[in-house]
């Protein structure tokens, strides 16, 4: 679930952006709000969300400045500009400070929708690990791919499903059908953008998320497999072996004792 916060200065428009999305579809929660840029600036320390969605003009403190102030230390939440000014020369200062998008007031939620999934796909992308196993482990970096200007629309549209629907059971087949393509174009402009085919792209999804789950420890091992899409437990321990050289169970003990030797 992504965390946000939303800074809005107009208190009609912030109540109304906390009460009528469903935040909870869109596989976000709305874990604070602010009336201005210094009190997003101290929230965002308190409460450590993964998107802000800040107006860019605001009293005190204005978005594009909050976006600055992030960006300098390195604040590794993600920026959505709400805007009523329709003007190029901000959306142009936004993509400098770093933000993710700019959208324009009224938010249509099928945008923020697509926004929220390019979020997603770029927080799950592979990060450098503790530990030498993990590493390898070969992951696909989503936000290149979805950033290309020229990026196939039907690739792009695998991708963003992915992101969201990759517990269900899927097929280069239906996404295709869905799309009104040939399993046989989708796949190979699959595999001529990522280098990866439908299933490979899939498989290292699911396990990507399960590392997540598994440093968590909440869950025990099969439900993880469950969670993230896996038919049974002894498919995806042979699949984490695969790709990791371990089991799950082994991965489990190896971060656990990482965390006990961190400083």
């Amino acid at each position: 679930m992504l965390k946000l916060i939303i800074a809005e200065d107009e208190e009609i428009i912030r109540r109304g952006l906390i009460t009528t999305i469903d935040w909870a579809a869109m596989g976000a929660e709305v874990i604070g709000d602010a009336a201005d840029g210094m009190e997003a600036w101290a929230l965002i320390h308190e409460k450590h969300p993964d998107i802000i969605l800040t107006d860019i003009r605001m009293p005190r403190l204005s978005g594009l400045q909050l976006a600055e102030r992030l960006h300098a230390e390195k604040n590794p939440a993600h920026v959505i500009f709400l805007t009523s000014y329709a003007d190029f020369s901000y959306a142009q200062r936004a993509v400098r400070v770093g933000a993710c998008d700019y959208l324009l007031k009224p938010v249509e939620e099928e945008e923020l929708m697509t926004v929220l999934q390019r979020i997603r796909l770029q927080m799950q992308a592979p990060a450098p690990a503790a530990s030498g196993s993990v590493g390898k482990i070969s992951l696909v970096d989503w936000l290149p791919l979805l950033a290309g200007a020229h990026l196939n629309p039907h690739v792009r549209e695998v991708l963003e499903f992915l992101a969201t629907h990759y517990q269900e059971r899927l097929s280069v087949e239906e996404m295709a059908a869905r799309q009104g393509v040939s399993a046989s174009y989708l796949s190979r402009k699959l595999k001529e953008t990522t280098g990866h085919t439908f299933n490979s792209l899939l498989t290292r999804f699911r396990l990507q998320q399960s590392l997540a789950l598994l440093a968590e420890g909440r869950l025990r091992v099969y439900e993880v497999a469950e969670a993230v899409g896996f038919s049974d437990y002894k498919n995806y321990a042979q699949v984490f072996r695969k790709y990791l050289d371990m089991t799950p169970s082994q991965y489990v003990h190896q971060e656990g004792e990482a965390v006990q030797t961190m400083p």
